[in-house]
């Protein structure tokens, strides 16, 4: 009798063999998905947040002229806007979670608290000129309350880390509030104090806080990167471990 191919245990056995053979060859594919993809994630974070930049291509020659660059969407305040400064770490990821506010009007990444004029990224990612990454929020003081920000930058900040954040390490990456003006400082110092009293951690308080310096605002490739480079942002931000730090430090209050 002639036999079409195998039958009862001989098929049950062939069948499983293959089943198998292919579930190995799609968890081996998946394995090295998931470590091409680690590898991406690391190697961005190694690099930093700025670096990361101009690794991606979207740098310009406006940051290698000295002169302060004329970036799009960089303005002023406007007649009854109000200013608010902060640093925080990678500007990159201290820009979202202001531009997410009902009352901002505009976020923008620069350098503050150093002694150069009109510095450029790889002179303040040296260290030598002193100044902070940071943002200035450009805001309606009739929609948010600066006592809104000041809880929206805590929550967004290690503020146990006084020479980094992150993965980022140096004074250029410091967390501080740069005030404006004495009503500025008072309720700047008084969150301080506030979060010193309430906070569930062990760590001192490190946060600067300081009077606010001229403002330089950063190459045009820096600005909302987030939104010009979205997959080269989520890869530092997740390499660069800032979500699983502020939800250990902040619980569900954690910014993102």
């Amino acid at each position: 009798m002639a036999h079409g191919g195998p039958t009862g245990p001989d098929l049950h056995s062939s069948t499983s063999s293959q089943s198998a053979h292919r579930a190995g060859e799609v968890l081996l594919n998946s394995h090295r998905m998931y470590r091409g993809l680690l590898s991406v994630v690391l190697a961005v974070a190694a690099v930093g947040c700025g670096a990361a930049g101009r690794d991606s291509g979207t740098a310009d020659a406006a940051d290698t002229d000295h002169p302060a660059p004329a970036n799009e969407g960089v303005r002023p305040p406007a007649p009854g806007e109000a200013v608010a400064t902060f640093a925080g770490g990678c500007f990159w990821c201290m820009e979202v979670p202001f531009e997410k506010l009902e009352g901002v009007h505009a976020v923008i990444s620069g350098y503050m608290g150093g002694t150069e004029k009109n510095p450029t990224y790889e002179e303040v990612g040296s260290g030598r000129t002193g100044h902070a990454e940071s943002v200035e929020i450009l805001y309606d003081p009739a929609r948010i309350t600066y006592e809104r920000l000041l809880e929206v930058f805590w929550h967004n900040v290690d503020p146990t880390s006084a020479d980094g954040q992150f993965c980022d390490h140096g004074h250029q990456y410091r967390p501080a509030i740069f005030f404006q003006d004495s009503s500025q400082k008072a309720q700047a110092q008084a969150s301080f104090e506030r979060i010193e009293k309430t906070k569930t951690f062990a760590a001192p308080l490190v946060v600067e806080i300081t009077k606010a310096t001229p403002f330089y605002p950063a190459e045009e490739y820096h600005q909302d990167f987030y939104k010009k480079n979205p997959v080269r942002y989520h890869s530092y931000r997740l390499g660069c471990g800032r979500d699983r730090r502020l939800k250990k430090l902040w619980g569900d209050d954690a910014g993102h």
